[in-house]
């Protein structure tokens, strides 16, 4: 004969059931408490991040602008400093009217691709082809001194940046119109982000591949030139810290997934980019020297351009063929 349970053991029963879920109740909110706190640190941590980040390229504009002459190499560094204020100045002005409330949740949406991504692809854009012209200067460096037009880096940023301006022009005409009829074609403009994203991925692989081999080579006889070091560390923490930005952004688009979470994304991001002016004053400066140098003599000493000549580039200063021609006529004239 089956026995049913006493009103006092029914009771404890219920106790327990209630105790059990409100125990779950509490778990469930406390993990929940404490993700909303590290999110709001990570978004604290990143802003903090970007304004650091907006000084010091802010003082690196200002140098290699106004206060130093110009090299190949450090228009190219103009130019990624440019894109770099842009990005952090953008982040921060969109992260902030968000926190505020001053922008709303659907103009926010409209205009933090084209205000982030811009700069972005600009800065990508820009290493990959620093990183090709130091990979193209130790390959071939006779024909690299000799043969290379003067403004190639002028012309090549300015490529660059009008580029991207015209795509993301179209992308952000695309999202105010908000047509189905255009939903192809805004499919298409993403193919070809994505691929431009993989393929001067690709050219900062191998173009990084090619300068470490040279460093290590160099390395044996003497200390390899400051400006390879600097090209490396700078393509180094864009493949940490700038990489999983886009790699995130073009797995969502295209699986509706994120491997990691988009706060810590744009924290790394951010670190991008405020870490390279961080790295040409670590790089020019001399610690065995005592007294404070100037800022603008640190970085010229960073961005001294390493002229590599036929003896395999060991990072030393020859003079060009074709002006030392030049001044022998005019010596014997």
């Amino acid at each position: 004969m089956a026995e049913f349970p006493t009103p006092e053991q029914l009771e404890f029963i219920l106790d327990a059931t209630v105790q059990t879920s409100t125990n779950s109740s509490l778990d469930l909110r406390t993990e929940a408490s404490g993700e909303r706190v590290l999110r709001y640190w990570i978004e604290i941590l990143s802003l903090v991040i970007a304004l650091v980040g907006l000084v010091g390229n802010s003082i690196v504009l200002w140098l290699l602008g106004f206060r130093t002459r110009r090299s190949p190499f450090s228009v190219y560094i103009l130019n990624l400093a440019a894109a770099d204020v842009l990005f952090l100045g953008s982040y921060f002005g969109l992260r902030m009217g968000r926190l505020v409330g001053y922008l709303k949740r659907k103009v926010l949406k409209q205009l933090e691709p084209c205000l982030l991504g811009l700069p972005y692809c600009v800065g990508l854009s820009l290493l990959a082809a620093i990183s090709t012209e130091r990979s193209l200067s130790v390959l071939f460096p006779i024909w690299y001194r000799c043969h290379r037009p003067k403004h190639t880096s002028a012309a090549v940023c300015a490529i660059l940046w009008v580029l991207q301006d015209l795509f993301w022009g179209v992308f952000v005409l695309l999202d105010f119109l908000n047509k189905d009829d255009f939903d192809d074609f805004y499919f298409y403009l993403y193919f070809i982000l994505f691929g431009w994203f993989v393929l001067l991925t690709c050219v900062l692989g191998v173009s990084c591949l090619t300068l470490v081999l040279r460093v290590q080579c160099s390395s044996q006889r003497r200390s390899p030139p400051r400006l390879y070091l600097l090209v490396l560390l700078t393509v180094l923490v864009f493949l940490l810290c700038g990489l999983p930005w886009g790699i995130l952004d073009a797995v969502r688009f295209f699986s509706g997934s994120r491997f990691m979470p988009s706060r810590l994304s744009r924290l790394l991001a951010c670190v991008n980019s405020s870490a390279n002016p961080f790295i040409y004053f670590f790089l020019g400066s001399q610690w065995r020297r005592r007294g404070r140098e100037p800022l603008r003599v640190v970085l010229q000493r960073a961005l001294g351009e390493e002229q590599l000549a036929g003896d395999g580039g060991r990072g030393t200063s020859h003079p060009n063929p074709v002006d030392k021609n030049k001044r022998l006529r005019q010596g014997s004239s």
